[in-house]
């Protein structure tokens, strides 16, 4: 499903070089829930969005679903970005003038399918997420909760083939939070791919596999046979 191999990331500060990521190689199986987890600046974040296709690697190889999404054109990259791979922030990024049934529609929308086409299935998957009842409603009608719903349903709207998830309860009370884990659970359950960046181990203990970085290197790996969440 997806593969990195000896991946790493430098950036530049003026003269200074940062290494962010250090010869990392990892292999996500179809189906798993992966939690990445380690200290600020570890490159947690950086593994994700490469992974993600929001940067590039400075020198290794990734492939997502069997595509490679090293060294190709900004122009296949975004191809890649908007079928294959589903995106969760924690800050939400919904559009305060659409309502929740548009900010789920919106990456259909970008490929130019008209709502008519696309309402079904966004309907769909805000009632799969427990909105079934706030279609209409824009996000500053909506709980943190709410609008992280949405930003899950969004997320599911092409199919991906996996869903990336920054630290997507950072902003939620313990509570809340605890409804989008499950959530989450309840998505990977039914097959979804799932990789989490988290610094909280609470909430990488409801993933199947859990992942440590410290200064940009993988230290730990451990896989659990079921959800312990």
């Amino acid at each position: 499903m997806i593969e990195v191999q000896n991946v790493n990331k430098i950036y530049h500060q003026g003269e200074q070089e940062i290494c962010a990521l250090r010869d990392v190689s990892l292999k996500i199986e179809k189906g798993n829930f992966l939690s990445i987890m380690g200290p600020s600046g570890s490159g947690k974040s950086t593994l994700l969005h490469l992974i993600g296709g929001l940067d590039q690697p400075t020198s290794g190889k990734i492939f997502v679903d069997g595509q490679p999404i090293h060294g190709i054109s900004d122009n296949q990259l975004t191809l890649i970005r908007r079928k294959r791979v589903g995106f969760i922030f924690q800050f939400f990024n919904l559009l305060p003038i659409l309502n929740a049934l548009e900010n789920v529609s919106l990456p259909l929308l970008l490929d130019g399918i008209p709502l008519s086409r696309i309402r079904e299935r966004a309907v769909h998957l805000l009632e799969r997420v427990g909105l079934g009842s706030r279609i209409d409603h824009r996000p500053e009608q909506l709980s943190g909760g709410e609008m992280q719903r949405v930003a899950i349903a969004r997320a599911l709207i092409t199919d991906p083939a996996v869903l990336l998830a920054d630290e997507p309860t950072g902003n939620l009370d313990s509570h809340i939070s605890e409804d989008i884990l499950a959530l989450l659970k309840s998505l990977n359950q039914a097959g979804q791919t799932i990789v989490m960046v988290t610094h909280d181990p609470k909430a990488a203990s409801y993933g199947k596999r859990v992942i440590r970085l410290k200064d940009g290197s993988i230290t730990e790996d451990i896989s659990f046979s079921e959800n312990v969440a």
